[in-house]
C-alpha cells in the first residue's frame, strides 16, 4: 500500500528539517569546557569533632620495578593493571586530616612544602586548606607521622618562616634525632636530612615528643610503627566513641602493599621490620573493624581493610555529604 504523501506535505518536512539543522548548528550552541576541578578537601563528622581532609597534591613515583621490591616485576606490574592502575607509572595521594575537637584544630602531616623533589604536582597543602577555610595561624598543633620530606616540608615556608605560627609540634625524639642529625649529610638519605634539619630545626623550640601509646593530645594516642623510619608512628583518632586510624606510611599502596603486605618499599628505613609492622598493625585494624586513613591511598585516603588470604583489601567509605 502506497501511502497518500502530497506535495505540499514533502515541502513542508524539508523545510522543518532545514530549520533544524540551522538550529543545531547555530541556535543551539554548545556549553563551552571549563576546565576546572572541584576544591581538594573534604570534611566529615567523627563523633563530636569534625575533620576536614586536606591534599598536598599527588606525588608520582614513577616507574614501580625500582620502589616497591621483593616481589617480581612483571607481577607487580600485572597486579597494577589488574586493578586498572598503571603499570608504569605509581602516583599516590597526600592526604592529610585536620582534627578540630572543638578546644583544639590538629593536623596530621604537612606535605611537601616549597620543595620540588617528586615534581610539580605537590606543595598544595595551603591552597587546600584555604580553600576548606582554614587559616593555618588557627592550627593548635601539627603532629607527624615521621620526618620525610613529604610529611614534615610544609611546616615551614621556603624562606625558612614557620607556617603555623600559632602551634606545637608532635613527632617522636627517634625521628627527630635520627633525621636531622648533621653526621648524616654525607649517607644516600642526605636529601631528606636536609629538609628535616630545615622544616624541624626552626621550630625546635616548639616540639614535643610523645612515646609510644600515650595520648598526647585529647583523643589522639600514638602507636609506634617502625620500620618505614625508626620513629615512624600511627595514631588513633577518638571523638565520643568513634575512632579512626590514621596510618601515616604504614601502607604506602592501597593493592600492592596490602595484597602482598610483605613486599618490600625502597623508601623504608629497614624494609622487614616495616613489613613486620604493616602485618601486625592491619591485622588489629581489620580484627577491630577500625576505620582508616592512609596518607598515600586515593583521595581522601578514608575506608576499612579486611583481611584478604594472606594479605588484606581496602574497602573506600563513601564520602559524607552534606545538604
Amino acid at each position: 500500500m502506497t501511502p497518500n504523501v502530497s506535495r505540499r506535505s514533502l515541502l513542508a518536512l524539508g523545510a522543518g528539517v532545514g530549520a533544524s539543522a540551522m538550529l543545531g548548528s547555530s541556535a543551539l550552541a554548545r556549553a563551552p569546557k571549563l576546565g576546572t576541578q572541584t576544591p581538594y578537601w573534604h570534611r566529615f563528622n567523627l563523633g563530636n569533632a569534625e575533620v576536614t581532609v586536606v591534599s598536598d597534591g599527588p606525588l608520582p613515583l614513577g616507574d614501580p620495578s625500582g620502589t616497591f621490591t621483593g616481589v617480581p616485576k612483571e607481577e607487580v606490574k600485572k597486579m597494577l593493571a589488574d586493578n586498572f592502575l598503571s603499570p608504569d607509572n605509581v602516583v599516590l595521594e597526600q592526604n592529610s586530616p585536620i582534627v578540630n575537637t572543638g578546644d583544639k584544630l590538629i593536623l596530621f602531616d604537612t606535605g611537601m612544602g616549597s620543595s620540588k623533589m617528586f615534581g610539580t604536582t605537590t606543595g598544595r597543602q595551603q591552597k587546600s586548606m584555604a580553600e576548606a577555610g582554614i587559616k593555618p595561624e588557627d592550627i593548635d598543633a601539627v603532629v607527624c607521622s615521621h620526618a620525610h620530606i613529604d610529611h614534615i616540608g610544609g611546616i615551614v615556608d621556603a624562606n625558612n618562616k614557620p607556617l603555623f605560627p600559632n602551634a606545637q609540634i608532635y613527632i617522636s625524639q627517634t625521628d627527630f634525632d635520627f633525621w636531622t642529625d648533621e653526621a648524616k649529610l654525607g649517607n644516600p638519605e642526605k636529601d631528606f636530612v636536609i629538609h628535616a634539619r630545615k622544616n624541624l630545626l626552626p621550630v625546635r623550640d616548639r616540639i614535643v615528643f610523645f612515646k609510644d601509646g600515650q595520648e598526647f593530645l585529647p583523643g589522639i594516642q600514638a602507636i609506634a610503627a617502625p620500620g618505614h623510619t625508626v620513629g615512624h608512628t600511627i595514631f588513633m583518632v577518638s571523638s565520643a566513641g568513634k575512632s579512626f586510624a590514621f596510618l601515616g606510611d604504614l601502607s604506602h599502596h592501597s593493592v600492592l602493599l596490602l595484597e602482598r603486605p610483605r613486599m618490600e618499599f625502597s623508601y623504608d628505613t629497614d624494609p622487614r621490620q616495616a613489613a613486620e609492622s604493616r602485618v601486625r598493625l592491619l591485622t588489629m585494624l581489620a580484627a577491630n573493624k577500625t576505620p582508616v586513613m592512609s596518607y598515600h591511598f586515593a583521595w581522601p585516603g578514608y575506608g576499612h581493610v579486611a583481611k584478604a588470604g594472606d594479605g588484606f583489601h581496602y574497602y573506600a567509605e563513601p564520602m559524607q555529604m552534606t545538604l
